[in-house]
């Protein structure tokens, strides 16, 4: 049976949370193989909003199995309140349906603060990190001192671990003027939270590979966008893991072999949140037309999105990098309306074309975008659910990203509903 791979191919926010919710009803599992809680997923099912951090968008389906993997840096706190939020809303989470690896790093308070500090004392470049702790637990993770799920379990081990961690992150502070970290206020916390985050755990890697060879299709869900990951993206403005497909098997304890399909998410225009270049980036009517009707604001932010016309230059790109089958084109509809739309077909440096995105930092900033003009459509295509739906322009429009990024279009997306969704390929045919 396939197992599908969902990536992100801009830089984040392309609409993963409903592509992924959409493409579990035919999975068997739903894996989360990298990130934190600062990549938000927004669902629209029935007209009730669900927004999700770190929990698995397949918590929404019934009869599925949710994972949180080894690749994801985890905090506690956020994931026992997520579930709460989500209980509210009348979804069912236990141990049946959720689990979390073994070996998934925590996020802890003095990580989220040594983000803060670190961004608010940077006079030389921001580089718009969430401050939700992400950066600073994955190099603690590296740097073999952080503390994992299976950690809570032992006093011992977390005492141990604790020593560790505070040498390493006293000393920091110190000289970013923070007070030391008590190391006995946060065992306290981690024990008094662990009864809540402890049954959830589990040898994800021996469940997954067993599922596999029952037969069963696994989703592996990722999340930010491609243009964000710390080897690819637009670096130094970049998350702090891997966003593009070669994690999702490395980020729950499965071998390459296991991915089948690997399934680009594309957003009809482009946005950015934070700090970093951007050379489609628009600061008309037509940026202030995306923005708006787009509703581009973050989900775990809330911070406005920059918006751009479409880039194929990054979208071929990042299909290549990650190896991508197919693509997930949505918010198609928030191009209706538009007279004419433009589409990034290569950059101009120093006189000469280029058909990549250059890697030196300084050169990605004086990039400026060649552009190829087409028609836009006048007619709606909000909720569109099959080809003969959409404005013959919104056609020509597809066709043309096609071929300019050199990968199919797989599916459509024309709404945040769940069920506005043109199928072309289904990532999941054997």
């Amino acid at each position: 049976m396939a197992n599908v791979v969902v990536v992100g191919a801009q830089w984040g926010d392309e609409g993963k949370g409903k592509i992924v919710d959409w493409l579990s009803e035919r999975a068997d599992v739903i894996a989360r193989f990298q990130g934190g809680h600062n990549a938000g997923h927004t669902l629209v099912i029935d007209g009730n909003v669900y927004k999700l951090s770190v929990l698995p968008s397949g918590l929404l389906r019934k009869g599925k199995l949710a994972v949180i993997g080894n690749g994801v840096v985890l905090d506690p706190w956020a994931f026992v309140a997520e579930m709460e939020k989500l209980r509210g809303q009348g979804v069912e989470i236990s141990t049946e349906n959720l689990m979390v690896a073994e070996n998934t790093p925590l996020i802890l308070p003095i990580h989220g603060e040594l983000d803060r500090a670190r961004e608010s004392q940077n006079s030389v470049a921001k580089i718009g990190t969430t401050g939700r702790g992400i950066g600073p637990c994955y190099e603690d993770k590296v740097g073999r001192r952080v503390i994992r799920v299976a950690d809570l379990a032992d006093e011992a081990t977390l005492d141990l671990r604790i020593e560790r961690l505070l040498t390493h992150h006293n000393a920091l502070r110190k000289g970013l003027r923070l007070e030391p970290v008590n190391p006995v206020g946060l065992k306290q916390a981690l024990l008094e939270i662990a009864p809540q985050v402890l049954p959830y755990a589990a040898p994800v890697w021996k469940v997954l590979n067993e599922k596999r060879k029952a037969g069963k299709r696994i989703l592996f869900e990722g999340a930010q966008g491609s243009l964000l990951d710390v080897d690819f993206g637009t670096y130094p403005f970049v998350t702090s893991s891997t966003t593009t497909a070669g994690m999702a098997a490395s980020g729950v304890g499965m071998g390459p072999g296991a991915i089948d399909y690997v399934l680009g998410i594309v957003k009809a225009y482009t946005t950015r949140v934070g700090e970093g270049p951007f050379a489609c980036e628009l600061f008309d009517e037509v940026g202030e037309h995306l923005a708006t009707v787009g509703h581009e604001k973050g989900t775990v932010t809330g911070r406005s999105r920059r918006c751009g016309w479409f880039d194929a230059v990054l979208v071929r790109q990042t299909c290549a990098i990650s190896g991508i089958n197919g693509i997930a084109f949505t918010k198609l509809d928030v191009m209706d309306g538009l007279e004419e739309l433009k589409i990034c077909v290569a950059y101009e440096l120093d006189g000469k074309r280029l058909d990549y995105l250059p890697t030196a930092a300084e050169q990605q900033a004086r990039v400026t975008p060649v552009y190829e003009t087409m028609k836009g459509w006048s007619e709606s295509t909000v909720g569109a659910r099959s080809w003969n739906d959409l404005p013959a322009e919104a056609i020509k429009y597809v066709r043309r990203v096609e071929e300019l990024i050199d990968c199919p279009v797989a599916m459509l997306s024309t709404s945040p509903e769940r069920e506005d969704t043109i199928l072309v390929t289904d990532p999941f045919a054997d």
